[in-house]
């Protein structure tokens, strides 16, 4: 599985990396780098983390399952992120916050999901995984099919939770 990882944006909708960017942009940058590595090495998913901006370091860029790919004016950060969830497509997992961002990446066939439950679903530990994580597995993909359940939640929710399963239960 890909994901494409808004960064700015999960770090500011979450407190504890929003408290380490208080003290610097790069610091923040670290934790939830740090924080993504973990992750990486758990799942053995690839991570794209887009950011704002120019590189300020003279480091080379990431190699491997977390890449940090910062964006050149006047492109942003959500530009590029909508160019690789339509290269991306189908297995991609793009987590922003940002509507625009969202709507691009599930038109392209990748799933997306909100910053919020990204950063809560990093920090979650695999024992803290719920019970339920297989409940909603039953999607054949097929025709929709008016008259189900109400509360039962869309697709696009289904495939979203499974995602963040992933990162939480392995």
């Amino acid at each position: 599985m890909r994901w494409l990882v808004d960064g700015y944006n999960v770090i500011r909708r979450d407190a504890d990396l929003r408290g380490q960017e208080a003290l610097s942009l790069e610091t923040g940058r670290t934790a939830l780098l740090a924080a993504i590595a973990v992750a990486a090495r758990r799942t053995g998913d690839d991570f794209t983390v887009v950011f704002d901006g120019a590189r300020r370091a003279a480091a080379p860029p990431a190699r491997g399952q977390v890449q940090v790919v910062f964006s050149r004016p006047p492109e942003t950060a959500d530009d590029v992120l909508r160019a690789l969830a339509v290269r991306g497509g189908a297995g991609t997992v793009v987590a922003s916050s940002d509507r625009a961002v969202r709507d691009a990446a599930r038109r392209a066939g990748a799933v997306a999901v909100s910053a919020e439950d990204f950063a809560a679903a990093l920090r979650a530990t695999p024992a803290a995984a719920g019970a339920d994580d297989d409940a909603d597995d039953d999607d054949d993909g097929g025709p929709v099919k008016r008259g189900g359940n109400p509360r039962r939640p869309s697709r696009d929710a289904r495939a979203a939770g499974r995602a963040l399963a992933r990162l939480r239960s392995i």
